[in-house]
């Protein structure tokens, strides 16, 4: 799984094309409301455009602010999945030099500005996590808690019934395969797993468990994902 950034600090590159200056800005936002209100910080009213791309996490939005359509907005968000980032924002202010560049030159300029801005800008990784669930017999309980305290999975949620426990975890995607077996060795292939998709921080799909065999349907961020009771030996 390719590991996504974000940025650790706020980022600008400046370029000339043709007498006219393209400037453009990044910042790390974690929302479509953080992002509109970055906006307007980023912006200069007095500029010809202020042409903008967000994304985080499957939520993006784009604007060519006045230029000819696909020619700014997009090539910035281009730029933006080109470098391998994620919950950023970039802006690229114009201020017109009295030459026309031609779509294909707006594409390359704005997308351009962007792709430095980012390629320049200090990052830190940004882990994708998932949230797991799983039903295992009480008598199996401690050692199911430290085979999670070996993985570095946090609890979230622990419910007790007559048939035993379920805990929900979050945990790095990238850890995920190694847990399922330890709970498995640890349970004496006992557990059952509920599965999901994987989500992006802050976009946990929220669903509950069963103590019986089901399929259930949730939805996170627009997305749907599907999940289901599966036994541990499969």
């Amino acid at each position: 799984m390719a590991v996504l950034h974000t940025l650790a600090a706020p980022a600008s590159h400046l370029l000339e094309v043709k007498h006219s200056r393209f400037l453009a800005q990044a910042a790390a936002i974690d929302s479509a409301d953080a992002a509109q209100a970055a906006l307007a910080p980023l912006s200069d009213l007095a500029a010809t455009h202020n042409c903008w791309a967000w994304r985080a996490g499957s939520q993006y939005r784009s604007s060519d602010d006045g230029e000819p359509a696909g020619t700014a907005g997009r090539p910035i968000l281009a730029a933006i999945d080109g470098q391998g980032c994620d919950q950023v924002l970039v802006v690229v202010t114009r201020w017109y030099g009295g030459i026309k560049l031609g779509a294909g030159g707006l594409v390359r300029a704005y997308g351009g500005a962007a792709a430095e801005c980012l390629r320049r800008a200090e990052k830190r990784p940004l882990l994708v996590f998932v949230d797991l669930e799983f039903a295992c017999p009480f008598v199996h309980l401690g050692d199911a808690h430290a085979a999670l305290n070996a993985i570095g999975a946090n609890k979230s949620n622990e419910r007790f019934d007559i048939d035993g426990v379920t805990l929900r975890v979050r945990l790095p995607a990238d850890r995920l395969d190694d847990l399922k077996p330890r709970l498995r060795d640890a349970t004496r292939a006992r557990a059952m797993f509920a599965t999901s998709a994987g989500t992006r921080p802050g976009c946990a799909p929220a669903w509950r468990p069963r103590s019986t065999c089901s399929t259930r349907t949730s939805t996170a961020s627009g997305s749907s994902t599907r999940s289901r009771w599966v036994a541990s030996r499969r």
